[in-house]
């Protein structure tokens, strides 16, 4: 049995030539992203999850709640889900207004309470000015963001979603993404995110699996599946790090905010900021350079020490270390792409303390990618 605060998931089966054998336990708290190559298999158990495929070596427990197991099984309806599709799918005959009461089962506020949740909904997506238009004059993000708002009008127990943003253009997508991330870190409701661009998982979710050919290779904290060199992901030519960080001060002269990691510090730029607020910055490997000895004065202001914890060669010419902030290498952990040359002309080596020159860092709600240059 599921313990609570978790989501407990097994299934086993085939579907024509494809095998599915995925399990996993993920927090009933917090957005877990769920990520992999096309074809392995993702939406198939996110459907699974919501009832609408069946496998008969199944289990599915959320918070509790059983949904599935080797004697019983609850149909779609009768699971408290909210699922967001590729497409939004919008009721054509109906306005934006009656399309998200929909999802609350009615086509008014019956209550103050109600009218509550609709209008913090309508807030957090900013859907104030589209209530009374048809679904056929929305733009793709405006569609979207009315199918989010219908599935969170139900108060479901689990919110799923289906890479949500692959139907969109990539302004779009960037359009989208901060109405998402202010939506998912206000609501207290767990939600299992689905996609196969890993900036998106970066940017939105606390937990990750992983899953390649039907089978899920991983389970975790998103940092830490990051930066695990036995995993692909740290091998990726675009392998970063996501790290949370707390405002310690702002410099608007500059436009730019220090940040702490733990007990590392990061310059990041920033157009606002205020002491205290909690942000998510993206470090990628190919921005973390290495340096046996403090380095001088430099236009690079973020120089912070740590300890290779592992390397691993990638391809013919090049090495990816994990780092752990801090000399003792106890902090939290960076990756390091750098030329086999300057690993041997550096004598690099598993456990030797060095510098990381952190050349650029993004603040994740601001783009997808990485901003300036330091």
């Amino acid at each position: 049995m599921s313990t609570p605060k978790s989501i407990r998931v097994a299934f086993k089966g085939s579907l024509g030539r494809f095998e599915l054998d995925a399990a996993f336990t993920v927090p009933a708290i917090g957005v877990t992203g769920l990520f992999g190559p096309s074809g392995c298999g993702k939406t198939t158990v996110l459907r699974a999850i919501a009832g609408l495929k069946h496998f008969a070596k199944g289990y599915c427990c959320v918070d509790g709640d059983v949904w599935q197991d080797g004697s019983s099984f609850q149909p779609t309806y009768q699971r408290s889900i909210g699922y967001v599709f590729q497409e939004a799918s919008l009721f054509p005959h109906l306005n934006v207004r009656r399309n998200l009461l929909y999802g609350a089962r009615g086509t008014a506020p019956s209550a103050p309470t109600e009218a509550t949740r609709l209008n913090d909904v309508v807030e957090l997506l900013g859907l104030g000015a589209l209530l009374d238009r048809s679904p056929r004059n929305l733009s793709g993000g405006e569609r979207q963001r009315v199918a989010i708002g219908r599935a969170l009008l139900s108060q479901p127990k689990l919110l799923l979603m289906d890479e949500p943003l692959s139907a969109l253009d990539r302004q779009t997508k960037d359009e989208i993404l901060p109405f998402l991330e202010r939506l998912l870190a206000r609501l207290s409701l767990p939600a299992i995110y689905v996609s196969h661009e890993m900036t998106e998982i970066e940017r939105l979710a606390d937990h990750l699996i992983l899953m390649q050919g039907g089978r899920v290779l991983a389970t975790g904290p998103l940092n830490e599946l990051q930066s695990d060199p036995l995993l692909p992901l740290a091998g990726a030519r675009n392998a970063a790090v996501s790290l949370d960080a707390v405002v310690e001060s702002c410099q608007p002269k500059y436009g730019l905010a220090m940040m702490r990691v733990e007990d590392a510090r990061f310059m990041v730029p920033t157009s606002a900021c205020s002491v205290g607020e909690r942000h998510r910055l993206r470090i990628t490997a190919g921005d973390v350079s290495l340096a046996r000895e403090a380095p001088g004065t430099s236009t690079i202001l973020n120089v912070v020490p740590a300890q290779i914890l592992s390397a691993t060669q990638v391809g013919e010419y090049e090495m990816v270390a994990v780092l752990g902030l801090r000399f003792d290498g106890a902090g939290a952990r960076l990756l390091s792409r750098v030329t086999r040359r300057s690993w041997d002309h550096l004598e690099l080596a598993e456990g030797m303390r060095v510098y990381a020159q952190v050349k650029s860092v993004a603040l994740a709600p601001a783009s997808l990618h990485v901003v300036g240059s330091m």
